[in-house]
């Protein structure tokens, strides 16, 4: 019977699109070189001890396990799961070759494996158990059959595919546990965020720039011509800083077009902010580098990186529109 596996493309998803163009998956741990020839846990974790002797033993456990999975336990037709969590996407593939050492996808990451893609699923239609199942933090995880299956259901139908989820369990250490804990918290913010309508995710951009000290004007429904927050000293653009704001709550990614187009309405004064809740297209990053003014891209993560950040110094209006509860964990040395 296939097992199914999630590979992550780096935590915040660096790799996703070298995954998807090489027709891979890979993770990291070079030092230890080719391990092509290394069939046991325990042959992969002496390599694992002597590249880095100051690591942990239950961290260096951690490694060698991840590794011998990756080599000896991942096999051809075995299903293969990647994210992007700035496009909350999970594309879905299955393994095609045995694996090798390969720095084609990544120079960091040179432990290959190769995969045919099938497609992606949003992270929306899938159900909250499945979701916290596919929350945690490490490299490399086996996923459970009841999550796979409602990804493949998912994948096929497009529609949710709500399935009974038993609970997951993996190893980790006590780091690790609040490290996913808080990992997982963020991604459950990320769907509060992306599920507000368009209009609050205006005001919850506007509100976010007045946590910074700047005053707002909101655009009305409508044609806007490029803008629909401008923020500034004076609340009127008339005093600099001037920070003229796009945003754009929907699935779909923006492209070099929306990022010129956004351009083309902009004084030499200006500094723009352009965000996207589907994310943008790498073509588009390069687009904004190359801005006669000032221009930074804001996606899904970083727009909740932000508001989390500033969470306290939201005013009550904009907190209502995502309340969050603060909790507390045990602390370590």
């Amino acid at each position: 019977m296939s097992k199914s596996w999630m590979v992550r493309a780096e935590r915040d998803g660096r790799l996703f699109d070298a995954f998807k163009e090489k027709s891979a998956v890979a993770i990291g741990w070079n030092e230890v070189g080719d391990l092509s020839d290394k069939k046991t846990r325990k042959a992969i974790a002496d390599l694992v001890t002597t590249a880095w002797p100051e690591m942990k033993p239950q961290a260096a456990a951690m490694a060698a396990g991840q590794l011998h999975r990756f080599v000896n336990e991942i096999d051809v037709g075995d299903m293969v799961v990647t994210f992007n969590p700035s496009r909350r996407v999970y594309l879905i593939g299955e393994i095609v070759g045995p694996y090798r050492y390969d720095t084609s996808v990544d120079p960091e990451d040179a432990q290959y494996r190769p995969v045919r893609w099938h497609g992606e699923v949003s992270r929306d239609l899938l159900s909250v158990e499945s979701r916290n199942s596919l929350g945690s933090i490490s490299t490399l995880f086996r996923i459970p059959t009841e999550v796979a299956a409602e990804l493949k259901k998912a994948l096929a139908s497009g529609q949710p595919a709500t399935i009974e989820i038993a609970a997951a369990t993996t190893e980790a250490t006590e780091d690790d546990l609040f490290k996913s804990m808080e990992s997982r918290a963020r991604e459950f913010i990320k769907d509060k965020v992306n599920a507000l309508a368009w209009d609050d995710m205006q005001e919850l951009v506007a509100g976010l720039l007045r946590s910074l000290g700047y005053k707002t004007r909101v655009s009305e429904a409508g044609p806007d011509r490029g803008k629909d927050i401008v923020a500034s000293p004076d609340g009127f653009g008339f005093e600099s800083p001037r920070i003229v704001v796009e945003v754009k709550h929907r699935k779909g990614t923006m492209g070099a077009p929306d990022v010129r187009s956004f351009l083309g309405g902009r004084h030499p004064q200006d500094k723009g902010l352009y965000v996207s809740t589907g994310g943008f297209t790498r073509e588009a990053r390069y687009e904004a580098e190359r801005a006669n003014i000032p221009l930074a891209l804001m996606d899904l993560d970083e727009l909740v990186k932000s508001l989390l950040e500033q969470y306290e110094k939201l005013d009550l209006e904009t907190q209502q529109l995502v309340p969050l509860k603060r909790i507390f964990v045990p602390g370590w040395s």
